[in-house]
């Protein structure tokens, strides 16, 4: 056992990836952001700031499950808005691999009858799932909805009232970084493929040793 440990740790994780899992037909070249925690946090401090200078103070804050958790505990505590509840919304199957349409996969168990509500999640990419999630909290009563993202792409037919950053590439976020990894695995057939992307990870901040330490525990 301990020959096999010792073996197993002086591999380069890079060559020890398996290719289980479907395999992604979809070539597109992808260019990654990985945002760092304590950028995510000054991102969200100056929208507290933001929301706090428009007087506005929402009544419940609605985060979307699963990315827009993080962000919304967070701004919880900046606004001083202590209640907070969240849905469950599914769309993305792998890096920019959406199914045809976004899934509600647990709604709201309460009214927002006279509420104001902002909700919130990491980021706007097509709009589709803001849009859903919208709809859902009108037909809970709520009285005004305002959005809140730490992203928005070019591309969203949604522009958030709040957002910190647009760009066109695939965010990495901290809660997600194991995700993404497997994602390139079980899109890519290839080792060189593989490499490729994750040094494009790496080069866009994504801490090497981390990286290589995630990879070795995925076999």
């Amino acid at each position: 056992m301990g020959k096999t440990l010792n073996k197993l740790k002086s591999t380069d994780p890079l060559r020890r990836v398996s290719h289980r899992g479907k395999v992604m037909t979809d070539n597109t070249n992808t260019q990654y952001e990985v945002p760092t925690w304590n950028q995510i946090y000054a991102m969200l401090f100056c929208q507290g700031k933001k929301i706090q200078a428009h007087d506005y103070k929402p009544d419940i804050i609605v985060g979307i499950a699963r990315g827009g958790i993080v962000p919304a505990r967070i701004l919880s505590d900046l606004i001083e808005t202590k209640d907070f509840t969240t849905i469950q919304i599914e769309h993305y199957q792998g890096i920019k691999q959406t199914k045809e349409q976004p899934l509600l996969k647990q709604c709201l168990n309460m009214l927002l009858t006279d509420k104001e509500v902002l909700l919130v999640d990491d980021v706007s990419d097509r709009g589709t799932s803001l849009q859903l999630a919208k709809n859902h909290l009108k037909q809970n009563e709520a009285k005004e909805i305002k959005i809140a993202t730490l992203y928005a792409k070019p591309t969203s037919t949604i522009i958030p009232d709040y957002y910190e950053k647009q760009t066109s590439n695939w965010i990495v976020f901290p809660w997600d970084i194991k995700e993404t990894i497997r994602k390139i695995i079980e899109k890519h057939q290839d080792k060189s493929a593989i490499e490729k992307e994750i040094t494009k990870l790496v080069k866009a901040g994504m801490p090497k040793q981390l990286t290589k330490e995630i990879l070795g525990n995925m076999q």
